[in-house]
Order: C-alpha cells, then structure tokens, then sequence
C-alpha cells in the first residue's frame, strides 16, 4: 500500500510538471505561423522561444518521475493520476488571476479526487511481466504509432481535419505511456538496454505528439483541444494494461467494478476540469472576462481562445486569424 501512495505521489509529481509545460508551450504555439502546421518547421521555430523551451524542459524533468511512478503502482493507476496536474493549474489560475473557481470547476475537481482515491484503493497488484506473446505487443503498437501518424498521411493529401490531428496526438501519447511502462519494468529488472530502448521510442512518441498538440492548438481552441487530447492518452493505456501488461481489473474487488468507476469519474472530470474558463485564461496570461461564470458553454465559442485561427473545410488553419476573449485549457 505504502508503494501504491509512493507511485500516485510520483504521478502526481510528474503530472504538475507536465502542466506546467504545456501550459508554458501554448501561447507560443498559437502564435507560430499556420503555415507551419504539421510541420518540422512549427517545432524548428518554437525551440528559439524561451518560453517554449522552458516548457519543454518542464516536461522532460517529468518524465523520471512518470518511471518512477510506473515502478512503485500499476498503470492503470498512473496514467488516469496524471490528471492531479489540472488540479495544481487551477490552484494557480486563482492565484495569479485573482478570480475564484466556480460550482462546475470545484465538481470536475472533486470528480478528480474522488477518483484517484477510489483508484488507488480498488488497483490491481502491479504486474512486471508482459505478454508472453512479442508479436502482440509489436503488433498492437506499430498499428498505435501508425494511427498517430495519420494526421501527417492526410496533410500530404491536402486533408487534415483538426479532429483527427487532436486524436493523433493523444494516440502518440498513449503511445508514450505505455512505452514509458516498459521501460520502468525493465529499468527496475536491471535490463538497462531494452529500458534505454524503451525510453529512446518514448521520446520519439512525445515528439509526434508535441507536434500534433501544437498543430492542433493552430487551428482549434485549447478548451476543444485539451478534453480529447487527454482521454485519449488516458484510455488507450488502460484498454491495453489487460492485454499487454497483466493488469486484469478481474483481481480487483467486486470484478472490477469499483475500479472502472472510480477511473470513469477520474476522466471525466479532468476532461470537464480542462474546459474550464480559469484555466483558458491562465493559458492565456489573460483574466477572465466580466460576464464569465467560470462555467464553459457552448454558447460563448469567443472564450475559446486568445487567438484562434479560421479553417477550410479540410479542418487546415488559414492564413487569416481572429482574435477573441481569452480561453486555454490543459491536457
């Protein structure tokens, strides 16, 4: 138990610093050139802003604890506890903002923790070992890593829809994830080669989705952007931990029950926590309009961003761009 405390305390940990870097990263990206979408030239100009890299170096210093957090609690724990991080922007937001949260933020937060510890307290035993099987698991993630990259398949096409870019994105992540697993598992078994090789295609991973990430904050509004980036990072792992890594949710209590619950009510809040207003304009390093609640509606897309960019009807960013209030959210 005291290990399961360890590894959601080091997810955590890892998750604030993710945050923080994306929430660095986000202006910067909005404020790239379009025509650099889905491009190496997008990256190529953001690591000349300080900001950016800064963001960037955030991220990295994450990732030791996201192993290490792997090494102490079982996946399907960590992955979803990476949410905490929202919670640590939204404290922020307040703060620096000078605004307070309302009833819709202070539910998706709550969701959040009641989450993490109904999570921790149904986990499965972690499991070490993989899949006997290595075609599946070469086979499961070649198929993952093709569908990240198809954003770029259709960009080369002239179609790139941002739906498809944001959920590609996710996908490179939830690449990353698992690939990040393998690594701790190995790294802890004292297999320091396939652990580094494991770490070398994790941070291949990250770079697809970095790219996909910024591209899609080019063409949509981060409140769009965040919720899909972040359920698809989050429930593709914990689909695959039965089949690859031997975390079955039937040793839990009840078959699983109190667990799939538990994580279901951690997802869906960190994906309402990440539309929030508060954390829009934190993202944006702006306050938060006069006549804003706190609590996102459909009704207002003007909210969406500090900057959003108009599209053709392939999903492609503009040339032109609209200014509008603030609006930034986080995955």
């Amino acid at each position: 138990m005291v290990d399961l405390v360890l590894g959601i305390g080091a997810a955590v940990g890892a998750s604030t610093l993710y945050s923080l870097g994306i929430a660095l990263q986000a202006t910067d990206a909005k404020e790239a050139p379009h025509e650099e979408h889905l491009r190496l030239a997008l990256v190529w100009g953001l690591i000349r802003r300080a900001r950016w890299l800064l963001g960037t170096g955030l991220s990295i210093l994450g990732w030791p604890l996201q192993v290490v957090a792997l090494g102490l609690a079982p996946l399907v724990i960590v992955q979803p506890a990476l949410a905490a991080g929202l919670l640590v922007l939204m404290f922020l937001a307040q703060r620096m903002l000078g605004e307070h949260a309302g009833r819709y933020e202070y539910l998706a937060m709550s969701a959040i923790v009641v989450g993490v510890i109904g999570a921790g307290l149904t986990a499965p035993p972690r499991s070490t070992t993989h899949t006997s099987e290595e075609l599946t698991i070469t086979l499961v993630l070649v198929g993952l890593g093709v569908a990240s990259l198809l954003p770029y398949l259709l960009h080369m096409l002239r179609r790139s829809p941002a739906s498809v870019t944001m959920i590609g994105a996710g996908l490179a992540f939830a690449w990353s994830g698992v690939a990040t697993k393998l690594a701790s598992d190995d790294l802890f078994g004292h297999h320091l080669l396939a652990a580094g090789l494991w770490a070398l295609s994790t941070a291949a991973a990250s770079g697809v989705g970095v790219l996909s990430e910024m591209s899609a904050l080019q063409s949509r509004p981060a409140i769009q952007v965040a919720p899909v980036v972040f359920v698809t990072q989050t429930v593709i792992p914990i689909v695959l931990a039965p089949l690859l890594l031997g975390e079955s949710f039937s040793a839990t209590p009840l078959g699983g029950i109190p667990l799939s619950i538990s994580l279901a009510l951690l997802v869906a809040g960190a994906a309402l926590l990440a539309r929030s207003p508060l954390l829009v304009a934190l993202m944006a390093g702006k306050r938060v309009s006069a006549d804003s609640d706190s609590t996102p509606s459909a009704s207002r897309p003007s909210q969406d961003s500090s900057r959003t960019t108009p599209r053709n009807e392939a999903g492609e960013p503009s040339t032109a761009t609209t200014s509008t209030s603030p609006a930034r959210a986080e995955r």
